[in-house]
């Protein structure tokens, strides 16, 4: 089995090194780095779409350039595998780009560079198999659990509603928390170093996956909107109690 990554960003590389422990993997990168795991073959576009499977590691906002790209040169049966954030947009694209012999699995790896820097033993990735077959269901089924990933099945709309109030928040709050500037301080409690790691865990990742979790997930702006309005209960509390401006 050959897996064909497409994208070694920041996540892409990580993921594409995790994958070679267990499988064969090639990639393919519109800008290739020179720190890529040496066990990953770097292909070109043709080659990749010729894989048994095509892991797309790409930007959210990037998902219908990339897969109408590819869509005309993936061989019948093979199985494309999204990595992204949200699930509903990517698997409609998927779904209405590519045609009805290419298989479709939808996966959400909970964690990335910073987060599994130690290892994903028993880290979650959400599964939402959309078309394909018993054998390959069954094939990335073990393999992700040869990983020691903790498989957690969920329907795209399902993963994205709960998506929104876990990691769509806490991107949200990392980056309004880095707006502020906060610094390490001798006097920091417990929960003050815990804010800091939600800053280190959120933002050095690109800006542009915070931009692409907050728009293509269909619940983040209820999210929001929820967030706001106990933000402003709060203040108008403070200015009751304080006689001071909210």
């Amino acid at each position: 089995m050959k897996l064909g990554v497409y994208g070694l960003g920041r996540f892409g590389a990580f993921w594409a090194a995790r994958l070679a422990d267990y499988t064969d993997v090639v990639a393919f990168s519109r800008s290739p780095k020179s720190d890529i795991d040496p066990r990953i073959g770097l292909v070109s576009e043709d080659e990749l779409a010729d894989c048994d499977a095509v892991v797309l590691c790409v930007a959210i906002s990037a998902m219908e350039d990339v897969v109408s790209r590819i869509a005309d040169r993936i061989k019948p049966g093979t199985l494309v595998m999204d990595t992204c954030s949200v699930k509903v947009y990517p698997v409609s694209v998927m779904q209405s780009s590519l045609p009805e012999t290419v298989q479709i699995l939808g996966t959400h790896p909970m964690f990335g560079p910073d987060s599994g820097r130690n290892g994903i033993d028993g880290l979650p990735l959400v599964y939402s198999p959309v078309r394909i077959s018993f054998a390959a269901d069954s094939f990335y089924r073990d393999l992700f659990r040869k990983m020691g990933l903790h498989l957690v099945e969920m329907t795209p709309d399902d993963h994205d509603k709960t998506a929104a109030y876990t990691q769509g928040i806490t991107h949200f709050l990392g980056r309004v928390l880095q707006d502020l500037h906060l610094e390490p301080s001798p006097i920091a409690t417990l929960g003050y170093s815990k804010l800091l790691e939600i800053i280190e865990q959120t933002c050095n990742d690109p800006e542009q996956l915070f931009l692409d979790l907050q728009r293509y997930n269909p619940h983040t702006h209820e999210m929001r909107e929820s967030l706001k309005y106990s933000l402003d209960r709060f203040m108008t509390k403070l200015k009751e109690v304080t006689g001071l401006p909210a």
